[in-house]
This record gives C-alpha cells, sequence and structure tokens, in this order.
C-alpha cells in the first residue's frame, strides 16, 4: 500500500528535524535516486509502490549504478549530491529517509532489499548489521 507524500514528508522531517520541507524534500530525492541505483527488477518496482508517486519515480529512474557502493561510499556519494552537505550530515539524512522507507516497506521486503546491497548497509536503514555466522 502506498503511503500519501504528506505523511511521508512528516515523517521524515521529524526523524531528520528538518527546519523547512524543502531540505526533507532534497534529501528524500538524493538518498532515493542513489538507492534506486542499486536496486534491480520486482524488489525495485515493489519498494516503488510503496513510497508516493513523485518518489516511487525517482527510485524508479535512476542512473545505473557502475558498480555497488559500499555503506560509506553511499554516504561519500550523497554528501556530493547534496549542495553544503558533509559527510556527517548526509548519513544523518540517509538515516531519516531510508529509516522512514524500512518501516514503510516492513520486513518481508526489506529482506529482499537488503540482499541486493553490500552487506553494511542495514545501519543506513537504521536496522543492526546481521552478526557475522562464520
Amino acid at each position: 500500500m502506498m503511503v500519501r507524500f504528506e505523511s511521508f514528508m512528516e515523517q521524515v522531517i521529524d526523524r531528520g528535524e528538518y527546519r523547512s520541507p524543502d531540505e526533507a524534500d532534497r534529501a528524500a530525492r538524493v538518498v532515493l535516486a542513489l538507492l534506486g541505483a542499486h536496486l534491480i527488477g520486482r524488489t525495485r518496482a515493489q519498494l516503488a509502490a510503496s513510497l508516493p508517486e513523485t518518489f516511487a519515480l525517482i527510485l524508479l529512474n535512476p542512473l545505473p549504478a557502475a558498480q555497488p557502493l559500499n555503506a560509506e561510499r553511499f554516504v561519500r556519494a550523497t554528501a556530493a549530491w547534496i549542495e553544503g552537505a558533509t559527510e556527517a550530515t548526509a548519513l544523518w539524512d540517509i538515516g531519516a529517509v531510508l529509516s522512514v522507507v524500512a518501516d514503510i516497506a516492513g520486513p518481508d521486503l526489506m529482506a529482499q532489499v537488503l540482499l541486493q546491497l553490500p552487506t553494511d548497509w542495514p545501519p543506513l536503514f537504521g536496522m543492526p548489521e546481521p552478526a557475522d555466522t562464520a
């Protein structure tokens, strides 16, 4: 079920403690575009279907990633795309957006999403890293 734009933005604004909706919108657009570049197929389509249409289109139409970025490089890439951002503020933006995405997606879809991402990504969604089973 798709969440309403207003509800999504309220959650991002609250979690990111943004001073304006424009700040939250900018963060959401960048983070979801970069995330979309890492997802493919049905998983990306299902995740997009749970987002407001504006953000679903961003997730569905990214430039493909040449290679998957680990969490650290994802943070750097996000900082590069948000004017005036540092790695610390980009990490904050990522956490605000992706934690909302994780809540909306639910555990089953998030498990599918995480299968397509490098293993160090769960904390970006506000989730613990999986325990090393070796």
